[in-house]
């Protein structure tokens, strides 16, 4: 009775996942014609039918909006590893005042629900004269990353501080050792962020939709907010645009999943 229990709760929570992927997948692939009364399950009459995804594409202007996107991925992700990277290896090397509240001031930060902040931080990211420019949601992916610094942090805890005198002994300084040794050997956690952190980029709407109104400068989660016009009642061409930016993340995640396991289990452990 257990085992049935167990197996039962593992299709279910399968479904859960699926049903909504197929149901868009199948919707994308039928004409306007077919939509009319058809379950969201029904198969189309046509598996090869792409057009719903060329108007989506092109419409969309999805290759305007994956520039968007990797321009802000790549910086945002680069600098979260880095930034994220050196925080955890000062405040565990590094002896200094205060350093339990700085750990502590990090737990706060994550915990503070972000929608009771927007007010204020919309004002100084207008204030810096970013709003309108990607560079806004960089600034706010880099600074609203505590998450990252505690992966950090757990791995740079299991690096031996032998590494680092041995390395003082022939004359490294602190930024040499963390370039050339401690980064080097995170690796593992380096992978955890990237998937984690560029996943949660490339899926956000909120900061691109409040940050960036031109439509010059949309993701390619805010290009399907286009469609809420001409295309509102047309749920083909909607699901074919849904299909586009669920896609690559999904092959991405797919492929590197075992590295986000590896690295939380590992991390954990440490």
């Amino acid at each position: 009775m257990t085992k049935a229990a167990k197996y039962l709760s593992l299709v279910l929570g399968c479904a859960v996942v699926l049903v909504p992927l197929a149901a868009i997948l199948l919707t994308s692939l039928r004409t306007s014609t077919e939509m009319a009364g058809a379950s969201p399950l029904a198969a189309p009459d046509d598996w090869f039918n792409l057009h719903n995804y060329v108007v989506a594409f092109t419409d969309g202007h999805m290759l305007r909006a994956l520039w968007n996107t990797s321009f802000i991925l790549v910086l945002s992700v680069t600098g979260t590893v880095l930034i994220g990277s050196m925080t955890a290896y000062a405040v565990d090397r590094f002896q200094f005042r205060f350093k339990r509240l700085v750990l502590g001031l990090f737990l706060i930060a994550s915990l503070v629900p972000s929608v009771t902040t927007q007010v204020a931080t919309y004002q100084i990211v207008n204030g810096l004269g970013a709003v309108d420019t990607r560079w806004a949601p960089i600034l706010l992916y880099l600074g609203t990353d505590i998450v990252s610094i505690y992966i950090f942090l757990q791995f740079v805890r299991s690096i031996p501080v032998a590494l680092d005198e041995a390395a003082r002994l022939d004359g490294a300084r602190s930024f040499t050792i963390y370039w050339r040794i401690i980064l080097p050997l995170l690796r593992p956690a380096v992978a955890t962020v990237v998937i984690i952190k560029g996943v949660a980029i490339y899926n956000d709407f909120y900061i691109p939709f409040l940050y960036l109104p031109d439509d010059s400068l949309g993701t390619i989660s805010t290009s399907l907010f286009r469609f809420k016009g001409p295309y509102g009642a047309h749920w083909e061409v909607i699901s074919a645009g849904a299909a586009l930016v669920i896609i690559p993340s999904l092959v991405v995640f797919l492929a590197l999943q075992r590295f986000v396991y590896n690295g939380l289990s590992a991390g954990a452990v440490k």
